[in-house]
């Protein structure tokens, strides 16, 4: 087995917190506007945030190791937030996780940040529609949960962009000198 390097390490760790933070928002502070008069159960931006940490864990530790952060995340949603929660939780990550790597994988080779944005297009509807059904048996906050991930997911990939668009001219302008 490789072991991933600390990079990789530090950004299985930020993925599996995602987890558990979103579910001890949703249990300790309920909804928040989202926007456009949307509110959502106030986990959305961390499971917003989960979407873009999981293809980047993917990248530095590979598909097993996200597998294994799921389970962790899981386990330690159990035991620090709502159960039924981190039941609801678990069971949506599985999926959107299965449908990202479907949509990802092949878009991969087109750019990182191309099939980052698609693959959590379909991995935020499908999470959001599971949990939503499985948390709350309810739909009601379907449209602040969408739009909730969607802004973690366009917040994150823009950081990305801007910080390799600054690694590439730090390392033209590195090349010149």
């Amino acid at each position: 087995m490789n072991v991933p390097a600390p990079a990789g390490i530090a950004t299985l760790v930020a993925y599996i917190a995602t987890i558990p933070a979103a579910n001890l928002a949703v249990t300790h502070i309920g909804a928040l506007p989202v926007g456009f008069g949307n509110t959502a159960p106030a986990g959305v931006y961390m499971a917003g945030l989960a979407l873009v940490l999981r293809d980047l864990a993917r990248e530095a530790a590979g598909r097993n190791a996200i597998l294994v952060a799921i389970t962790a995340g899981t386990v330690l949603s159990y035991f620090l937030a709502d159960p039924s929660l981190a039941i609801a939780s678990a069971a949506a990550f599985a999926v959107a996780e299965t449908l990202d790597f479907l949509v990802y994988e092949p878009l991969r080779r087109r750019g990182l940040l191309i099939a980052m944005l698609a693959s959590n297009a379909i991995g935020l509807i499908a999470d959001s529609l599971l949990f939503l059904k499985l948390a709350f048996d309810s739909y009601a906050y379907l449209p602040g949960q969408i739009l909730g991930k969607t802004w973690m997911t366009l917040a994150a990939v823009a950081v990305l962009a801007l910080l390799r668009r600054r690694k590439n001219s730090t390392t033209l302008f590195g090349s010149q000198a």
